[in-house]
C-alpha cells in the first residue's frame, strides 16, 4: 500500500526547497478550490493544512480558494479566517468567502426558513460576518427554501408555492443578503451559485428572471455525476449547456463552473465533467472541495473502456510528477486541465441551435440535454431568438403566452421553427392549428423501423412514441416510424407563408433518442441544421459543440469506438485536428431532396474515428 502521509511530507519538503515545482498556471482559465466551513475551521492548524495543501498543489495548479464561513450552523471565527487568508495570500493564492445557507444539510438539505424572524436574523448575521473579511462572496447553491412550516403555510395564502417562494427569496436577497453585505463592505461582490437542476429552480425560489440583475455575478453548477445511478439522471451534455444558458441570463457575469467528485465511479467521468465545463468557455472552474480533492486514486475503478486509449489516458495521468507518483483525485483535475488547455484557446465563442425557455417554465424537463446527447448543438436561451434562421422549441415554450404569434413571425420572415411533439400538444386549441392542422393524439406506437424517404432502417430496440396525425398533402412526413403496414411521422414539415414549421416526435423515454438508427438521427439533424454550416452524421450519444470561428468539438459518450462524420458547407475543403494537425479531406455530398423531401444543399463530408468517451477538436478550413 502507498503511504500517503509519507508522500505528503516529501511533497511539502520539495515545495519548500524549490517552489518552482508547483504546477504551472493554465493559459486559458483559472482554477479555484472550495473549502467547507468544517475544513476551514481545521485550517487553524497550519501544520495540518500545509501537509495537505502541498500534495494538492503538487498535482493541480490553483489560483484561488473559496473559504466558507458557515454551513449547518457552524460559523468559523474571525481569527481563524484571517489566519488562513494570510496563509494562502503568502502563497500567491487569492481568497474569497463562501456561505452555505443550510441548517442541516444531511437532513434533505434543510435550509433556513425565510419566513421565520429568528432564521432571517441569523441569515443576515452570517453575511455580515463574512463581508467583514472578503471582497467577494459566493453563496453555495442552497440559497433557496423548501420549508413548509406553519409560518410559511400561513404566509403563502392563496399563492402557489412557486410564486410565494419566488417573491420571498427575491425579498430576502435584497434585504437579508445584498443590502447588509454592502453596508458592512461597500466593495463586496456577492455571487449566487446555481445548482444543476435549472428546470425546477422556481419551485424552491431560485429566480432566474430577477436574481441575475440583483447579484454581482452568477456561478454554475456543472456537475452531472452518473446519469444512471444518481436520482437526477442528468445527461453529461448538461455540463456544457447549463453554463451557456446562465451566460445568456447575465452575459459576461457568469463567473465559472463548479464540479464535485460525487457519483464518479470512474475517474474519466469526473474528468469528463471538468472538460465539458471548459468546452462551454467557463473563465474559472471550481473544484468542490478541499476535502474531496484528498480522495485517494485507488478508490476509483478502472473503466472497462480504459484500455482503448481514450482522451482520458490513465497511464499518462499516473506518470510521476516531480519524481513522485500521483496520489489523489487532485491529479485527475490537473491532468484534465493540462489536456484541455492545449487546444481550448483556439476555440471561439460557442454557437448552435437555440432553444428558447421562458422564465419559470416547465414541460419536457431537461429535454434540451437529451437532444444535445443526440448530436444537436443545443444552446438554451432566456429570450426568444428572433435573429436565428432556425430555432427549436420544447414544451416549456408554451409558458410564453405569445409563443404562437412569435412562431408565426419567424415563419413570415422566411425562417424555420422546429417544435417538439410535447409543445404541439401544449399548443393545441391555442392557435397552432392556424399554421397546420397537425394533431397530437393519446395513442401510442411501439416501433423499431424507420423510413428516411424510401430508405428503411431499424433500431436495436422498440421505442414508444406518440402518434401524430395530419391531413394528407397539407403537410409532409420527412422521417417516418413504421410498424408493419402502419406508420407515423418522426419529423414532419408544414409550410406556412415564407417559412417551414417542423414537428419533431419525442419518444416517451427521452433517452430513446439515442436508440434511433444513425441514418434516422442524421437525417433529422440534416434538416434541423440545414441553415447552419455544419452538422453531425452518426449515432446517438455523440455530441457536437460549435464555435463562431469555424472550430468544433465532437465527443463520444459511447463505450466502444465509433465512426462519425461532420457534414459542412461546400466552402470547407479540410477538417484539421487541432491536437495533432491531422488533416481530413472532404468528400462531396451531392444536394439531396426529392418528392416530399426538403431540398438540402450540396456539402462536403469528413469522416473520422472516435475512441470511447473521447473528444476531438477540429478546425474547418476553406483551403
Amino acid at each position: 500500500m502507498i503511504n500517503y502521509l509519507k508522500l505528503f511530507l516529501i511533497a511539502s519538503l520539495i515545495l519548500l526547497i524549490n517552489p518552482m515545482y508547483a504546477q504551472s498556471k493554465y493559459k486559458n482559465f483559472n482554477v479555484a478550490v472550495y473549502s467547507r466551513a468544517y475544513e476551514v475551521e481545521k485550517m487553524d492548524n497550519l501544520q495540518w493544512l500545509d501537509s495537505i495543501w502541498a500534495e494538492i498543489e503538487r498535482q493541480v495548479h490553483v489560483d484561488k480558494i473559496y473559504l466558507e464561513t458557515h454551513r449547518d450552523l457552524l460559523i468559523v471565527n474571525d481569527k481563524t479566517i484571517e489566519k488562513v487568508k494570510k496563509y494562502f495570500s503568502d502563497k500567491g493564492i487569492a481568497t474569497s468567502g463562501g456561505i452555505t445557507y443550510t441548517i442541516d444539510e444531511p437532513n434533505r438539505f434543510q435550509t433556513f426558513c425565510y419566513t421565520n424572524p429568528e432564521n432571517r436574523k441569523k441569515v443576515q448575521e452570517i453575511i455580515e460576518h463574512t463581508a467583514k473579511h472578503f471582497d467577494e462572496i459566493i453563496l453555495d447553491d442552497f440559497f433557496f427554501t423548501n420549508c413548509k412550516c406553519e409560518l410559511c403555510v400561513a404566509a403563502k395564502g392563496e399563492k402557489s408555492w412557486t410564486n410565494y417562494r419566488l417573491d420571498l427569496m427575491e425579498e430576502s436577497a435584497r434585504n437579508l443578503i445584498l443590502g447588509p453585505a454592502k453596508k458592512v463592505n461597500p466593495n463586496v461582490k456577492v455571487i449566487i451559485k446555481y445548482p444543476n437542476w435549472y428546470g425546477h429552480f422556481q419551485g424552491l425560489g431560485f429566480d432566474l428572471e430577477r436574481e441575475p440583475a440583483l447579484f454581482d455575478g452568477l456561478y454554475t453548477g456543472t456537475e452531472t455525476r452518473d446519469a444512471v445511478t444518481s436520482a437526477q439522471h442528468l445527461q453529461p451534455y448538461l455540463g456544457f449547456e447549463i453554463f451557456r444558458y446562465f451566460e445568456s441570463l447575465k452575459p459576461g457575469g457568469n463567473y465559472g463552473g463548479w464540479v464535485d467528485t460525487g457519483g464518479a465511479r470512474y475517474l474519466d467521468r469526473y474528468s469528463e465533467q471538468l472538460w465539458l465545463t471548459l468546452f462551454a468557455k467557463a473563465p474559472e472552474i471550481t473544484l468542490f472541495d478541499f476535502r474531496q480533492l484528498q480522495r485517494p486514486l485507488n478508490q476509483f475503478e478502472k473503466a472497462p473502456w480504459q484500455g482503448q486509449q481514450t482522451s482520458f489516458d490513465l497511464d499518462e495521468m499516473m506518470k510521476p510528477i516531480q519524481g513522485l507518483a500521483p496520489t489523489t483525485i487532485a491529479r485527475t483535475a490537473g491532468y484534465t486541465f493540462e489536456l484541455v488547455d492545449k487546444t481550448i484557446g483556439e476555440l471561439g465563442s460557442p454557437v448552435g441551435l437555440k432553444c428558447y425557455r421562458p422564465f419559470h417554465a416547465v414541460g419536457e424537463d431537461f429535454l434540451p440535454n437529451f437532444l444535445g446527447m443526440a448530436g444537436f448543438p443545443i444552446l438554451t436561451v432566456s429570450e426568444f431568438p428572433t435573429e436565428e434562421d432556425m430555432i427549436i422549441l420544447t414544451e416549456s415554450a408554451a409558458f410564453d403566452k405569445n409563443i404562437v404569434d412569435k412562431i408565426k413571425g419567424q415563419l413570415m420572415n422566411g425562417k424555420s421553427v422546429t417544435i417538439t411533439s410535447g409543445l404541439l400538444k401544449a399548443l393545441e386549441g391555442k392557435g397552432i392549428e392556424d399554421i397546420a392542422e397537425i394533431r397530437y393524439t393519446d395513442q401510442k406506437a411501439f416501433v423499431s423501423d424507420f423510413l428516411n424517404g424510401w430508405q428503411k432502417v431499424s433500431s436495436d430496440k422498440k421505442i414508444l412514441i406518440p402518434q401524430i396525425k395530419y391531413l394528407t398533402n397539407d403537410s409532409w412526413e420527412i422521417v417516418s416510424a413504421v410498424d408493419g403496414p402502419n406508420g407515423w411521422p418522426m419529423l414532419h414539415e408544414a409550410e406556412y407563408a415564407n417559412g417551414s414549421l417542423f414537428v419533431l416526435t419525442i419518444p416517451d423515454n427521452y433517452a430513446d433518442l439515442y436508440e434511433l438508427p444513425a441514418p434516422t438521427l442524421s437525417k433529422i439533424r440534416s434538416v434541423v441544421s440545414e441553415k447552419y454550416e455544419v452538422f453531425l452524421d452518426g449515432p446517438g450519444n455523440i455530441s457536437l459543440f460549435l464555435y463562431d470561428n469555424h472550430t468544433l468539438i465532437v465527443e463520444s459518450f459511447l463505450d466502444e469506438p465509433v465512426q462519425a462524420k461532420v457534414i459542412a458547407d461546400i466552402q470547407f475543403k479540410n477538417l484539421v485536428d487541432l491536437s495533432n494537425e491531422e488533416t481530413i479531406t472532404g468528400k462531396n455530398r451531392r444536394a439531396q431532396g426529392g418528392w416530399s423531401q426538403p431540398k438540402l444543399k450540396e456539402r462536403n463530408e469528413f469522416e473520422f474515428s472516435l475512441k470511447p468517451h473521447s473528444f476531438r477538436v477540429f478546425r474547418l478550413d476553406s483551403n
